[in-house]
């Protein structure tokens, strides 16, 4: 590959799903010569759309990277997936790359999947070109879709012909003083001043020039290659980096240079059949050859490498050596993985982790049969690695299995990798409720256990009193015995037996919280009485004296932030009344209202579906756990049934 630095231009497709990019991609591999048939989506043979799951689904799933050349200019790019479960590739992605093209359907204009990619490139401040394409469609209209385009993402979007007309020489003499002068002054400007300022008003985001074309039929693709070569930005020509001292803290920035200090970050980890783990890093500074060895500035470590590659698709191309601007990858490395920061010493630049969304919904699973037991565990690590935006935790009340992503469509592709990849198959639910038990009132009771069986026999006797605590406190056990009614080495035993009680409470089964248990008093034998004896007492007085005390449910409530535009507040605000949550203030963020309520848990599992549903796709929420809470007794009817029914199945199996 070329090494010259300015010649390399890195780039990202960005659309809503089905507008075009994965045809797009093969478009331009096959003009630019990188691939000798342009392949099909609709066949399975594209370059981008390489794993099983993609080519049955024809649609990308997973970010790709691809090369090519044109004109002397080496070509990398990244192909993403449109779809919103599919988000953190995108969020990734970005983070490799110096620009970005954004794809619009000439026939649907701009959708919700575009209007999300312009938000993240705004947040990024990566410089753009728009390409409208499907021109080659019976009902595509461009100059609507130009509106379209002008309304919803940017008045800067300008339409570029050649020659160039009037408005673009005067919007591109704005954003440069010495031509804005010639130009007032009447004097021409020439075709090779109007590129330049074109290129610098697009690299500091005065301009986004709009192209239009057709992946099918390739027209525009020629125009458009040569846009990306002439407009967009060298990996040189890009904003700063900025990112801190991994001594001092301090806020530290990173020029691009070949020549400069080593300096790359990990934004992706991809899993191959056949060489396994492949992580892949943009190098953003210097040199780096392969069978040498960098410093993992993120772990605080050496890390020795192996061959160096470059990727097209599936592809993996060995090189010898890489420089500033290269996307690159290297299989089986020991401790580097996304995220960490890559350099030749420890006084480099660190730059800040990825940031993903949280996880928007939550599945319990169970694998189907015993011997996968075994090895679920090691095989969802190794699916949670490659995609950080797939989550696996086990509940430690519940002591289920719970996998969390960013939909419905995401968790089904990670459970068909599972039983691809490693042959394990699951079985699928909601997960439990961690609920929890806990009383309003007082009460004190007796426990008291006589055992005579012949020869030794058992006794303990005590007597408990139980009080409610503030919900933050999880429980006290007091001692209060006097003139020696037990003898102090079975107060252990008592406690023991009690702590235990409290993990199955009384009215469905779930531990109790929140109280305070005091011993203070009871009896024993002088030779009947046993710590086994007084464990089963403590136990006993425990249950009973929690009868008395109006035992209640608590559900964990959970804070969420809902982001959605203003139109859909009313509708948002009555379906939080209909989870039985309360909303608790409003604020706002851009075109964007933010919402803040508070929502039991258990009415918020399908809630990512149903928010798609209601905004089509255009709100976003974010969830995290506030405290527990008192269930409705119409709510807590319901599940304490469900929990003895459930019992009584597991008793009769």
């Amino acid at each position: 590959m070329e090494k010259d630095v300015s010649k390399k231009r890195n780039f990202v497709l960005l659309s809503h799903a089905q507008a075009g990019k994965t045809s797009l991609s093969e478009a331009l591999l096959s003009k630019a010569g990188a691939t000798t048939r342009k392949g099909s989506v609709a066949d399975g043979t594209t370059v981008s759309d390489y794993n099983v799951d993609e080519i049955e689904r024809r649609s990308s799933v997973n970010a790709s990277i691809l090369n090519c050349t044109w004109k002397g200019h080496v070509i990398q790019f990244i192909d993403t997936p449109g779809y919103a479960d599919f988000m953190g590739e995108v969020i990734s992605s970005l983070q490799a790359v110096d620009s970005a093209i954004v794809i619009v359907d000439a026939v649907n204009g701009i959708e919700v999947g575009t209007e999300k990619a312009w938000e993240l490139l705004q947040e990024a401040g990566l410089p753009r070109i728009v390409f409208i394409n499907k021109l080659d469609k019976e009902n595509a209209d461009v100059n609507k879709c130009v509106s379209d385009i002008q309304e919803n993402l940017s008045k800067k979007c300008l339409v570029i012909n050649e020659p160039f007309d009037k408005s673009l020489i005067e919007a591109v003499a704005e954003s440069d003083d010495s031509l804005l002068e010639k130009y007032l002054e009447g004097k021409e400007l020439s075709n090779d001043e109007v590129k330049a300022a074109l290129k610098q008003a697009i690299i500091s985001g005065k301009v986004y020039p709009v192209f239009s074309g057709s992946a099918i039929t390739n027209e525009g693709i020629e125009k458009l290659l040569d846009a990306i070569i002439n407009y967009l930005p060298s990996p040189l020509e890009r904003a700063s980096l900025k990112g801190f001292d991994p001594q001092t803290k301090q806020e530290k920035v990173l020029k691009p240079s070949a020549d400069g200090p080593l300096s790359g970050f990990v934004f992706k980890t991809i899993y191959d059949p056949y060489v396994g783990q492949l992580t892949v890093f943009r190098l953003f500074s210097g040199t780096l050859a392969s069978n040498t060895e960098f410093y993992n500035l993120t772990k605080d470590s050496k890390e020795r490498i192996g061959q160096l590659y470059y990727l097209l698709g599936k592809e993996q191309r060995s090189t010898d050596k890489v420089s500033c601007g290269d996307i690159v990858a290297l299989a089986k490395l020991k401790d580097t993985s996304t995220s960490d920061t890559i350099s030749d010493s420890s006084k480099s630049i660190l730059f800040n982790p990825l940031v993903f969304p949280e996880v928007a919904i939550s599945s319990s699973m169970k694998p189907k049969s015993r011997q996968d037991e075994e090895k679920i565990s090691q095989s969802l690590s190794k699916l949670a690695i490659e995609d950080p935006t797939f989550r696996v935790s086990r509940d430690p009340q519940t002591k289920e299995l719970i996998i969390s992503g960013m939909g419905d469509l995401h968790l089904e592709i990670m459970v068909g990798r599972l039983k691809r990849r490693f042959g394990v198959d699951v079985e699928m639910g909601t997960p439990k409720i961690a609920y929890k038990e806990t009383i309003k009132k007082t009460a004190k009771v007796q426990g008291k256990y006589k055992k005579q069986s012949g020869g030794r026999g058992q006794y303990g006797d005590v007597w408990l009193e139980v009080e409610p605590l503030a919900r933050d406190i999880e429980f006290e056990f007091v001692e209060k015995i006097f003139g020696g009614a037990i003898p102090r080495n079975y107060v252990p035993s008592v406690e023991k037996g009690v702590r235990n009680a409290c993990q199955e409470g009384v009215l469905a089964g779930y531990p109790l919280v929140s109280l305070r248990v005091t011993l203070v008093d009871g009896s024993y034998h002088e030779v009947d009485s046993s710590d086994i004896a007084f464990q089963i007492a403590g136990r006993m007085a425990l249950r009973k004296a929690i009868l008395e005390a109006n035992p209640v449910l608590l559900e964990p409530i959970m804070n969420v932030d809902i982001m959605v535009p203003d139109e859909y507040m009313g509708q948002i605000s009555g379906d939080i009344n209909s989870r039985r949550g309360r909303v608790l203030g409003l604020d706002s963020k851009g075109k964007l209202q933010i919402l803040k309520a508070q929502v039991p848990l258990a009415e918020m599992f399908k809630y990512a579906n149903d928010l798609r549903s209601i905004t089509g796709g255009r709100g976003t929420y974010s969830m995290r756990f506030s405290h527990y809470e008192e269930v409705p007794a119409k709510v807590a009817s319901t599940i304490v049934a469900q929990s003895k029914k459930e019992v009584k199945e597991e008793e009769e199996v």
